[in-house]
């Protein structure tokens, strides 16, 4: 996760507060200089540093569980640039307003923190072992998932540093201690008996003192009677800088050797969690909480098997195919069954397609263009093409997405699922059309009724152009050239000009995002084709859904950009997607929560 302070010139990153003042008296000390750096208490924080009157003034910004910065006692603001930008208009309890910004110079960098060099490494570890993930699942897993795991990994983080010893004896930490030189200063935490509880033990005078960190009930770490912090290791990069009761700070680590054995990766049990062995693909008590994406079958590819990789064809073989007579669905093109697909080492639940036998020659060929390129196909967020079976008909063999098209699913479920879920949704929705245009795949029928949820928490984009091929049903309407047109979801160079690109998709997404947040709500009501088309040449654009965040809307509007040339890309709107996903998105998820009870208050 990129920090959200990182572009801003006055940022200066992981810095004491010394040297903050050493930098804003080289900048000439003027009443309401200022510069933000990095908060070493507050996981996820940071501090503004001001003159007035030849004086410093620091002030701590934390993240609140919502995802949001205030200063203690302000307004909260979404991010650390518009919490800047708020002050330099109002001092609102500061000494001062912000008037001039302490820039790093150029040969100045942001200084990483101690967890900043390692956090990626660990997210990708922890999917790595818990879901059993690699290449492209790994990395989209990182993506949609850090904000829930954020937390969790950076409780643990102390585990990766070199002066952590896990759980030895008290003689035997002294036994480390005493081993080498014995510099004052010279430290290691341990595991104490208690779980979740640590011992500190330093050296002074060639005696080693050791000292309770304490674990209060908000889940914060401490010295007796001292600062808190909201991890173990913000605390010891504390003391190396303040004793804050010990008899000094610290100053040498001793290093375990044998860290790589103490350390296998965040654990996660009945109080923190448990990470399971790298063989099992799901984490415990999967059945106790909502399912992420990863927790499903449907994430990983049918053929991550190497094996299963080198018989994958187009064609499958009918002997291959279990058909149920329940059918799932049915349209102009014939109708959806279940079946299960047998393959070499295992059985996966499919959902088959079978075309009614006089659908078209033109129909099917057009058909097999596109199934033989989405083939190709493989994402965590869209509904994979297994392959073709040419038997009592032709069938198109799909993954399952059990829960349905996300318009029906979310009909008169308002009071069930929040606009945080439908973000979440959005967010995958944006990640899988990113992998289409990264592969010049234009979808051209991207809407709700065509992303397939297979849980509340997972979403899939279905019907590369199949509904085109195949037929249509009322949200299509005739086109001047011959077949249907969901025109309500076209941007405005399709319809004119015949025109489709990754850039038409995005306003497709764009009324996707509509139909999500109005809970399968249809669009432009009950204007026919040609009044959308005078209503959007007018520049008029729908109003924002009831409850939609702002944020959101905004983007739907760039993505509703009239000029093809001057609309985002869907990289641009799955990260603003991302951002704003992670501004709200609860960094300790239900399944974290033990016996029933709320986690702590600090445990966002």
């Amino acid at each position: 996760m990129s920090d959200p302070a990182a572009e801003l010139p006055f940022y200066y990153g992981s810095i004491s507060r010394s040297e903050a003042e050493e930098h804003l008296k080289l900048a000439g000390m003027g009443d309401g200089l200022f510069l933000l750096r990095q908060c070493l208490r507050s996981l996820g924080g940071y501090v503004l540093s001001i003159v007035w009157n030849l004086d410093f003034y620091h002030y701590s910004i934390e993240k609140q569980l919502n995802g949001t910065y205030c200063i203690a006692g302000g307004k909260p603001h979404c991010g650390p640039a518009e919490l800047c930008e708020y002050y330099s208009k109002d001092p609102d309890g500061l000494v001062c307003t912000l008037r001039k910004p302490c820039l790093r110079s150029a040969d100045t960098q942001i200084t990483p923190g101690v967890f900043d060099s390692l956090r990626d490494n660990m997210f990708r570890e922890y999917v790595r072992q818990t879901w059993n993930l690699e290449g492209e699942a790994l990395e989209q897993a990182v993506i949609s998932q850090a904000p829930q795991l954020e937390k969790l990994i950076a409780t643990t983080a102390h585990e990766k540093m070199p002066w952590f010893h896990g759980k030895i004896a008290r003689q035997e930490g002294e036994r480390r201690l005493y081993s080498g030189s014995q510099p004052d200063g010279k430290f290691l935490v341990r595991d104490r008996e208690e779980f979740g509880t640590f011992a500190l033990s330093v050296t002074y005078g060639k005696t080693v003192y050791h000292y309770q960190i304490l674990h209060d009930k908000s889940g914060k770490y401490a010295m007796p009677e001292g600062t808190k912090f909201d991890t173990v290791w913000q605390l010891v990069e504390y003391l190396k800088m303040k004793p804050d009761g010990l008899v000094t700070v610290l100053r040498e680590p001793c290093v375990n050797q044998n860290n790589a054995v103490v350390s296998k990766g965040p654990r996660w049990n009945k109080e923190n969690g448990y990470t399971p062995p790298p063989s099992v693909p799901k984490p415990p008590g999967a059945e106790s909480r909502p399912h992420l994406p990863m927790d499903h079958d449907a994430f990983i590819s049918p053929y991550d098997d190497p094996n299963e990789c080198k018989k994958k064809t187009l064609f499958i073989k009918r002997d291959k195919l279990m058909i149920d007579e329940v059918e799932l669905g049915s349209g102009n093109f014939g109708c959806v069954k279940k079946g299960v697909f047998k393959m070499e080492s295992k059985q996966i639940d499919v959902a088959i397609k079978v075309l009614k036998n006089e659908n078209d020659k033109s129909v099917k060929e057009e058909m097999m263009r596109e199934a033989q390129f989405m083939h190709k196909l493989s994402d965590p967020f869209i509904v994979r093409m297994i392959g073709l079976c040419e038997a009592e008909a032709l069938m198109l063999v799909m993954e399952m997405a059990p829960a349905g098209p996300l318009n029906k699913f979310l009909s008169g479920k308002k009071d069930q699922i929040n606009a945080d879920n439908i973000v979440m949704l959005m967010h995958q929705v944006s990640m899988g059309m990113k992998y289409l245009e990264g592969r010049n795949f234009v979808h051209r029928d991207l809407a709700a009724r065509n992303v397939l949820l297979v849980n509340q928490q997972y979403a899939k984009i279905s019907d590369f152009g199949l509904s085109k091929a195949l037929g249509a049903d009322d949200n299509y309407y005739k086109a001047r050239t011959g077949g249907k047109w969901p025109l309500k979801w076209y941007a405005p160079e399709c319809i004119q000009f015949h025109k489709f690109s990754s850039k038409s998709d995005v306003w497709s997404f764009g009324i996707t995002m509509w139909e999500a947040f109005t809970y399968g709500g249809k669009p432009y009501k009950k204007m026919k084709g040609p009044e959308v088309m005078s209503f959007i040449e007018s520049g008029n654009r729908m109003e924002c859904p009831t409850g939609c965040p702002d944020t959101m809307y905004e983007l739907m509007k760039d993505c509703w950009t009239y000029k093809h040339e001057d609309r985002p890309g869907f990289v641009i709107v799955e990260e603003k997607m991302r951002t704003f996903y992670y501004s709200i998105a609860k960094k300790i998820p239900e399944y974290m929560k033990t016996d029933g009870e709320s986690p702590p208050t600090n445990a966002n």
